[in-house]
């Protein structure tokens, strides 16, 4: 797993520097020690499908997000409510709920609950979503096979990337459908960079920029709300952040607008809290 995290991270950082002829990009991915095809043209689509946005022009690969503008470009605004924290011990998502959104304007959206058998009691005060609500829910592999093909190749957004990107990435390759390769945006970095407040946490966000949406921790309501943070980080970007790749480093690198805490009688105060 780590090797092909690694690699398809060298790969995003070779396309961020120049496109790549297409003969020398199979020629990468045909080297790969853990590629799926030995037919490098077959590990393309499988690319492709993965949600990996490349294109051709010119006979060269090149990584969409590189061009794209922030306006022209297309986000997926996900959200999950899970019975648990971890895919590897047979934890499963028990709601997804996912919002397009584009240059100020929401073009679609996803919603679903998925068949579980348990709940734990805690997870059901927290959601408010029981058993007897996912009795006839669909199963999860039909529920992810179909949020796969809304997600497309957009970028994967979400408050707390690395949970739900990665969850719902290890419970596709589970169900044997792929995993993601989608660029990813988190809103919690973007809004430390563009938005004061003094917690960054969903809930915290949504009375700082007076969201009005009720359902906290209900998939498709966090999904919309976290829509309305991303649309508000953009109006505060620094002029030179023009493409979606200048946006995805700047959520990364730029100076947050708040500071973190100091030290506090010879020990260090826990960083702002993120409370999902």
């Amino acid at each position: 797993m780590k090797s092909n995290k690694n690699f398809y991270s060298s790969l995003v950082d070779k396309l961020k520097k120049s496109p790549i002829l297409f003969d020398d990009f199979l020629d990468i991915l045909s080297r790969h020690k853990e590629k799926f095809f030995d037919n490098p043209e077959l590990e393309f689509e499988l690319l492709l499908s993965n949600g990996f946005p490349i294109d051709i022009e010119d006979d060269k690969v090149f990584l969409k997000t590189t061009k794209t503008k922030i306006s022209e470009q297309t986000f997926c605004i996900v959200d999950i409510e899970t019975n648990g924290g971890h895919v590897n011990k047979g934890h499963q998502i028990i709601e997804i709920g996912a919002v397009k959104y584009k240059d100020g304007e929401i073009l679609d959206s996803f919603e679903s609950l998925v068949y579980a058998k348990d709940i734990p009691e805690y997870i059901q005060g927290v959601t408010n979503i029981t058993p007897s609500m996912l009795e006839d829910a669909p199963l999860l592999k039909k529920v992810l096979e179909e949020f796969k093909i809304f997600l497309e190749d957009d970028v994967f957004v979400a408050h707390d990337i690395k949970f739900d990107y990665n969850f719902i990435s290890n419970s596709l390759e589970k169900c044997n459908l792929g995993k993601l390769h989608n660029r990813k945006l988190c809103t919690i970095d973007l809004a430390r960079r563009t938005i004061k407040a003094e917690k960054y946490g969903l809930k915290s966000l949504k009375e700082v920029l007076q969201i009005d949406i009720d359902n906290h921790h209900r998939a498709y309501s966090d999904a919309l709300s976290t829509t309305y943070i991303l649309k508000e980080a953009i109006k505060h970007l620094d002029d030179n952040v023009v493409t979606v790749e200048d946006l995805i480093t700047y959520s990364k690198n730029a100076k947050p607008v708040m500071p973190r805490m100091k030290v506090n009688h010879g020990r260090k105060e826990e960083k702002q809290k993120v409370e999902k």
